[in-house]
């Protein structure tokens, strides 16, 4: 049997901290994929949360069809992944191909996977969106909303918005 004197064990355990803090950073069954740069592949980085209960959820829409823009039964990929304690959540999702797409993410606040008043909401781009707009199923131009993406890894940061009087803003915007 091993026996490791307590310096051994504390210098064994800040020379793993590195590693396992990378590892547990990127969130998603592809975080290998981003975490080795083997793309092609989106890191969505959410930032501007409310609250660090319930789940984001991450979907890919092709970017040439805005027709299917938000629609549940054209999305490429889904992902849902539990909302961090701090910092940013990234989440990695992966792409057939490079080539232009549209990302959309929800803040599930209560985990419920319906969506709520209190519930927030971002795409890629981070356009400004009205409530009216959401209503009116008015979808943003592509050129405020398609990512291009290469053979590597692409990072997409995405605010997240909450609806606020009649519009959809960051939170203390």
């Amino acid at each position: 049997m091993l026996k490791f004197s307590g310096l051994a064990l504390a210098a064994l355990s800040v020379l793993a901290a590195p590693v396992a803090i990378a590892d547990a950073a990127i969130l998603g069954p592809e975080a290998p994929r981003c975490q080795s740069g083997a793309g092609p592949a989106l890191l969505v980085r959410v930032t501007g949360l409310k609250s660090r209960a319930g789940t984001i959820r991450v979907r890919t829409f092709a970017g040439n069809n805005p027709k299917s823009w938000f629609d549940k039964k054209a999305r490429l990929a889904r992902v849902v992944v539990p909302v961090t304690s701090s910092g940013p959540v990234d989440v990695c999702v992966g792409v057939p191909r490079a080539g232009g797409y549209v990302i959309d993410i929800r803040h599930d606040i209560n985990a419920n996977d319906d969506t709520d008043k209190a519930d927030g909401a971002g795409v890629s781009g981070n356009p400004s969106v009205s409530f009216l707009d959401f209503m009116l199923g008015r979808k943003p131009p592509a050129e405020k909303v398609v990512i291009n993406v290469g053979q590597g890894v692409t990072t997409v940061p995405i605010v997240v918005k909450y609806l606020q009087g009649g519009s959809f803003r960051a939170v203390g915007a």
